[in-house]
């Protein structure tokens, strides 16, 4: 425990924490397995380190104005933006960025499945589920609509259930209906419809 001195938590957290925070929300972003952050440190350095990087001028302004005794109000500014508000936003900078046609030739998608690609943009569709013992079942993903993310098994919830004609065309929802549940094990394919 002589290792664990309030210099050695302090820079602990300085370089732990920004990294932390950018993980925690690219995480929430992309759909992935459970991080074991005790051998993720170094991927949190990491990433703190590339936010220092970044707002190293920020820092060098602090520093070179002297902001904790001359300007305390920028000084707490400057340490929230640099600890908590950049780190939660590098995340999504990054995905923009890696989305632009420059970048994706390069980078591979993070995304994993083709179900959370297209389900993770959040877009209204006209659906048309087709189960692997033939039945069609056709429904609409909407706003109260959702669908599960790796690694959870894939599940579809529809919040409107519509009759189908033998051609697959929208008759009618279907009456006092609240939705169905539909297991990815039993779907051999979904259409998705404008």
């Amino acid at each position: 425990m002589e290792n664990f001195t309030v210099d050695n938590i302090f820079f602990f957290i300085i370089f732990f924490l920004p990294g932390f925070i950018s993980i925690k929300v690219y995480d929430l972003l992309i759909s992935s397995e459970r991080r074991d952050f005790k051998n993720g440190l170094f991927e949190a350095i990491s990433f703190s380190t590339i936010n220092f990087a970044l707002l190293s001028w920020l820092v060098y302004l602090n520093l070179k104005n002297y902001w904790v005794k001359e300007s305390p109000i920028l000084f707490i500014i400057s340490v929230i933006l640099i600890f908590f508000l950049f780190p939660s936003v590098l995340p999504f900078i990054f995905l923009k960025v890696i989305q632009t046609k420059l970048f994706s030739k390069y980078i591979i998608n993070p995304i994993q499945k083709p179900w959370d690609y297209v389900f993770n943009k959040r877009e209204v569709f006209w659906t048309i589920v087709n189960l692997k013992n033939g039945t069609k079942i056709g429904g609409r993903y909407d706003e109260n609509s959702f669908s599960s993310s790796y690694p959870a098994k894939e599940q579809i919830y529809l919040e409107e259930v519509w009759k189908l004609d033998d051609t697959g065309a929208f008759i009618e929802p279907i009456e006092r209906s609240k939705g169905i549940i539909i297991i990815g094990d039993d779907i051999s394919s979904i259409e998705f419809l404008k």
